[in-house]
């Protein structure tokens, strides 16, 4: 079983270390899953088999020294040699290959539980989110409120809340479901939405947007001011980025593919959709530099996640901890 045990925590190793530098897409909820039911595996055998065989290999010692020293006490011999206690302790004690895994599996179980069905914690990558969320912002994702579902398949077993215009939403990529993207919901199914001259409108309404007191919004990394505004999606209020002066280029029109293009119609001053059922069109805050639905369409609920909501840690900005909207 210790050969077994390294020869799994080799593979283990070499499939992080892959992931790491590149060679493969990996998948942590699927990984998580199949080392809780490893070490469960373990576990189990531990329980019901490792641990009852050296608790009777102890009881069998304690039994024959006690046989022994009784024997010797019959003969008058008072004086014994030897400690079984410390032998006891050598045969009750769990091999390496056990302590690994029988002993990581409540710790496991209880990140995956945590993970699958409460919060998970994301990294912000990019900064399509700017001003609401920066680069290396640590955030926390609330699981169950659009539903419980099931870890890995992501199939919806329980409905909660349905998602609003204005949450922030975690959700894996239509293009490739092993990436996680994190955009605004804006539009809801049946809404018609547009992004025309830099304005969003809903359902032939334009969305409220009031730009903010110079000198706006300062990124450190290009260390330049930029123009920050205040949109409203329904009761919400968010801060935007978006230069008035600029326009999308979205590329040729045959080259915009996506399920349910023909919702869509592009022209030179910009995009406007018609949300199918079941499906949700997002957009990054950062909106001039924020590939979203308007370049490759609309989002699933299959493929919802869970909704974003504090900021737990950057560590570059401890100010940034915190709650937002």
């Amino acid at each position: 079983m210790g050969s077994l045990t390294a020869l799994l925590y080799g593979g283990l190793l070499a499939y992080l270390g892959g992931w790491y530098l590149g060679y493969w897409t990996g998948n942590f909820s699927l990984l998580l899953f199949v080392l809780t039911l490893v070490t469960l595996a373990y576990w189990l055998a531990e329980r019901f088999h490792f641990a009852p065989r050296r608790a009777q290999a102890a009881s069998t010692l304690e039994a024959r020294d006690a046989s022994r020293r009784q024997q010797l006490a019959d003969k008058g011999i008072a004086k014994v040699d030897g400690n079984v206690e410390q032998a006891k302790e050598q045969l009750l004690m769990q091999p390496w290959w056990l302590d690994w895994t029988a002993g990581l599996f409540p710790v496991i179980l209880a990140v995956f539980l945590l993970r699958s069905f409460l919060f998970e914690p994301f990294k912000i990558p990019s900064g399509s989110m700017i001003p609401t969320l920066l680069v290396g912002d640590l955030i926390l994702v609330n699981k169950f409120h659009y539903g419980v579902r099931l870890p890995v398949i992501n199939k919806k077993i329980i409905d909660n809340n349905d998602p609003q215009r204005g949450d922030v939403m975690v959700f894996r990529y239509p293009k490739d479901t092993s990436i996680d993207y994190i955009k605004r919901v804006v539009a809801l199914p049946g809404d018609e939405v547009s992004f025309r001259a830099q304005q969003l409108y809903l359902n032939g309404a334009a969305v409220p947007m009031v730009q903010k007191p110079p000198p706006g919004f300062y990124d450190e990394d290009s260390r330049r001011y930029f123009a920050e505004f205040t949109e409203k999606l329904g009761d919400k209020e968010h801060s935007i980025l978006v230069n008035p002066q600029s326009q999308p280029f979205y590329g040729p029109d045959s080259q915009i593919a996506f399920p349910f293009r023909e919702n869509c119609r592009y022209s030179a001053e910009g995009v406007t959709c018609k949300v199918p059922a079941g499906h949700y069109f997002l957009m990054g805050d950062n909106r001039d530099n924020s590939q979203d639905s308007r370049f490759w369409g609309f989002v699933p609920d299959q493929n919802i996640v869970g909704r974003a909501f504090f900021v737990w840690m950057n560590f570059g900005n401890f100010k940034r901890i915190g709650p937002f909207h």
